[in-house]
């Protein structure tokens, strides 16, 4: 029972560690990897796999139980990635040792006939004994980067083998090398990295601070947790865009200030194709817009400022988004107690670059060249209090159906600097905007070790596509027509398919201390094959 246990572990072994297992699994981790790039994954988006649970109620949950909303960290995705990393290194483990043995192993020995090889020249002659005519072949050979042996005594026939074009196999193991090496720094990135996503309005009032509860996303590797975030503090000082007339972005340069451990700030600068490298991260520019500045005036006097990121809708800077004022029109005199039903909203489209004629329903450019706000009241509960997460563009649906929440006046355009008043007598003003980015800050340990896989494997590509083994074999005898001289015999045979061998081999010859005998002074038996 235990020899047939042995047995049958041994040749699962032998079907895991093949090369036709792997490239099997290293398919079926390509289609495995399918629905991670389909489906939304809650360690990028959270939000949107609430979403996608409430546009499918039925088909979410069964996905969910599969594993669909966590593809990389599921057991079934796992399994495959493990199964490919130990089948790599059981191929590559005895491959890497018989290599080895190959190289530390003398070519070996010219077969008996070497007329029957694919390449063969035998009316070769030298002008020296046969040893030394021996040693000067292999000199020869070895200053062509082939490894040659001679064998042989004076009294008799003396071999010399040679053998050239190990940089195949050994590009081969490096690309499996290289394969094992992206696995595992993608299994480092996914067990110890992390990343976050969050907007960042400029001024020192809106400064982000490496914490989780200030991304907007975030997403943690299985081993890393809120400890592992380096501390540092960014803030957004200043922002560049560059745009052609036709509205086509040409370059971005944000500008800021980051103080890592607690240390005095420090200026900084990063764009798109050239991030901020930190100590423990790196902060990538993602998108950028306009955040209005408005100051709302209550009926009590009191005077808010809200500076509320829009979000761009279109290339040419067309952005929307709502402005809320909770705690205006409470009444001082009241102890300070906030009536819902007198919260106030402003819903607005906001346009860098106003068209000039026409409606105003969208901005002609993303430069701010003639700035407008379109702005609108609303005034209600907001249904803040509730606890149901708010929208950033757009007011609670469910309380204007309601009515609880209602538009104030006619809708108005405003300029920077402009004021509108309200039925009330309160007013807002548009003060103007701050520009706002989005960065993302990421940590991923696994990412060098990828990046040297990546390079082993195009290395080891180049070399199995250019490396082509082969071998050369020479006899040498006695001249017994010319004493102190020899007879050279030649055969070679590649061990690929290699098409060039023949010119390859011909110029060998041509290149090596041989002397070509002429056809009046062969003998019978020394006609060539």
């Amino acid at each position: 029972m235990l020899i047939r246990l042995a047995a049958s572990a041994r040749n699962g072994w032998r079907q895991l560690t093949s090369m036709r297992t792997a490239l099997m699994l290293l398919f079926l981790l390509a289609l495995a990897a399918i629905p991670g790039s389909v489906l939304p994954q809650r360690s990028v988006s959270i939000e949107e796999v609430n979403a996608y649970f409430v546009e499918r109620p039925d088909l979410a949950p069964v996905l969910d139980r599969l594993g669909g909303f966590d593809v990389y960290g599921s057991p079934w995705f796992s399994a495959i990635y493990l199964l490919l990393f130990v089948s790599l290194v059981g191929c590559v483990v005895p491959r890497l040792r018989d290599h080895l043995r190959s190289l530390r192993r003398a070519p070996v020995d010219a077969p008996r006939r070497l007329s029957r090889l694919p390449q063969h020249a035998d009316q070769l002659a030298y002008s020296a004994p046969p040893a030394a005519a021996a040693e000067a072949l292999r000199a020869g050979l070895r200053s062509r980067r082939w490894r040659a042996v001679v064998r042989g005594a004076d009294a008799g026939p003396v071999t010399v083998s040679a053998e050239k074009g190990y940089l195949k196999e050994t590009g081969n193991l490096l690309m499996h090398f290289a394969m094992l090496a992206v696995l595992v720094g993608v299994a480092l990135g996914a067990t110890l990295g992390w990343h976050g996503n969050t907007l960042v309005v400029a001024g020192p009032d809106h400064r982000f601070c490496n914490v989780l509860q200030q991304y907007d996303e975030f997403g943690l590797g299985t081993r890393a947790g809120a400890g592992s975030l380096p501390p540092f503090c960014f803030t957004l000082t200043d922002f560049d865009a560059e745009f052609t007339e036709g509205g086509q972005p040409t370059a971005f340069l944000a500008h800021g200030e980051v103080s890592e451990g607690g240390g005095d700030p420090r200026p900084v600068e990063f764009t798109v194709n050239s991030p901020l490298r930190l100590d423990g991260a790196s902060v990538y520019l993602l998108g950028n817009g306009y955040a209005p500045v408005l100051r709302y005036t209550d009926r009590f006097g009191e005077t808010q400022t809200s500076t509320t990121p829009f979000l761009p809708s279109d290339p040419q800077g067309t952005a929307q988004g709502v402005a809320t004022f909770p705690d205006a029109n409470v009444d001082p005199a009241g102890g300070g107690e906030r009536d819902p039903s007198l919260q106030v909203a402003f819903q607005g489209l906001y346009l860098p670059t106003a068209p000039a004629e026409g409606p105003l329903v969208g901005s002609v450019h993303p430069e701010e060249r003639a700035p407008t706000l379109f702005l609108q009241a609303f005034r209600g509960d907001l249904g803040i209090d509730s606890g149901t997460p708010q929208s950033v563009l757009e007011l609670n649906q469910a309380q204007l159906d309601s009515g609880e929440l209602a538009p104030v006046g006619e809708a108005v355009f405003l300029a920077p600097g402009e004021t509108m008043t309200l039925a009330d007598e309160t007013t807002v003003e548009f003060v103007g905007t701050q520009r706002w980015v989005t960065i993302s800050v990421r940590h991923d340990p696994g990412q060098p070790v990828a990046l040297v896989g990546i390079g082993l494997l195009l290395a080891g590509l180049v070399g199995s596509l250019v490396g082509r083994r082969r071998r050369v074999w020479f006899r040498v005898t006695a001249d017994p027509a010319t004493p102190g001289h020899s007879l050279v015999e030649a055969a070679g045979l590649p061990r690929s398919d290699y098409s060039g061998f023949a010119t390859e081999f011909s110029h060998l010859l041509a290149a090596l201390p041989l002397t070509p005998i002429p056809d009046s002074e062969l003998q019978p038996a020394g006609r060539s094959t």
